[in-house]
């Protein structure tokens, strides 16, 4: 049986972030297209295709009562809590690649390093990231992400977007989302596409699952959901820029100087 050779893998893997890069700008372009369409009166200038973001919020509550609200309640009634919460700390431990190479593209040279000693400590004495040793030890989860970056490097967040099934973005954090999931996750190089499709389908669930506690606060706090969702996601995205949350304000000293407009 011939093995392809690390040549003919890596050549497979080109072409299959092309296709993903090519699907992103399409989706991304769809929605910029369908916004321009459906807009109306608007008094918030941060979401200018409000009439097309409201009615995909409702695609995706559909969505979410109909089928994954339901398929994550199975999940949690099924899955042990020691197990649920494995399953979750190990897509945290992938995620904290992402950090990591988040952190050096914006010049957190100290916070990589921070970040790096948690990567590998939950990867060995985590076995893999199940465990959540590097918390216990006071090495606190940091979240950046190539969104971020591009603010950090003074790109502005464009237009305020709901997308299919991910919920609340703008366009540059759908542009960061993109290059994190297409050429930084260790998911996207996945040889198998079924293995990953598995791993993103868990992840999915797994997410669902824990965030419905959320969902019903929303519900039960907010007089108009979309409105609420909107200012709670753009004011949580500018703390995040800011490193007002997460931790991340320890290291600031070491950060670049840039600022991030929104």
């Amino acid at each position: 049986m011939n093995i392809p050779s690390w040549m003919e893998q890596k050549e497979r893997l080109m072409k299959d972030l092309q296709r993903r890069a090519c699907a992103l700008l399409a989706a991304t372009a769809l929605i910029a297209l369908s916004g321009c369409a459906s807009m109306g009166v608007n008094t918030d200038p941060r979401d200018p295709f409000e009439s097309l973001n409201r009615n995909t919020y409702k695609f995706n509550q559909g969505m979410d009562k109909a089928l994954f609200h339901p398929f994550a309640r199975l999940y949690q009634a099924i899955t042990p809590s020691l197990i649920d919460e494995g399953i979750s700390n190990i897509f945290s431990n992938i995620n904290d690649v992402v950090v990591v190479v988040n952190d050096i593209l914006q010049f957190k040279l100290r916070q990589a390093v921070y970040d790096l000693s948690r990567l590998a400590i939950n990867s060995t004495l985590g076995l893999g990231g199940f465990f959540d040793v590097a918390t216990g030890a006071g090495l606190e989860k940091h979240n950046e992400d190539f969104g971020q970056t591009l603010a950090r490097w003074g790109i502005h967040s464009g237009p305020y977007v709901i997308v299919p099934f991910l919920g609340p973005s703008t366009i540059r954090d759908v542009v960061g989302y993109g290059v994190d999931s297409a050429l930084v996750s260790p998911v996207a190089y996945v040889p198998e596409p079924a293995h990953q499709a598995g791993l993103l389908s868990m992840n999915y669930i797994d997410y669902k699952s824990d965030a419905q506690s959320t969902g019903s606060l929303v519900e039960e706090a907010a007089l108009d959901e979309y409105d609420f969702t909107k200012s709670a996601y753009l004011s949580r995205r500018e703390n995040l820029i800011e490193d007002k949350e997460s931790g991340a304000g320890e290291f600031e000293d070491f950060e670049d100087p840039a600022t991030s407009p929104e």
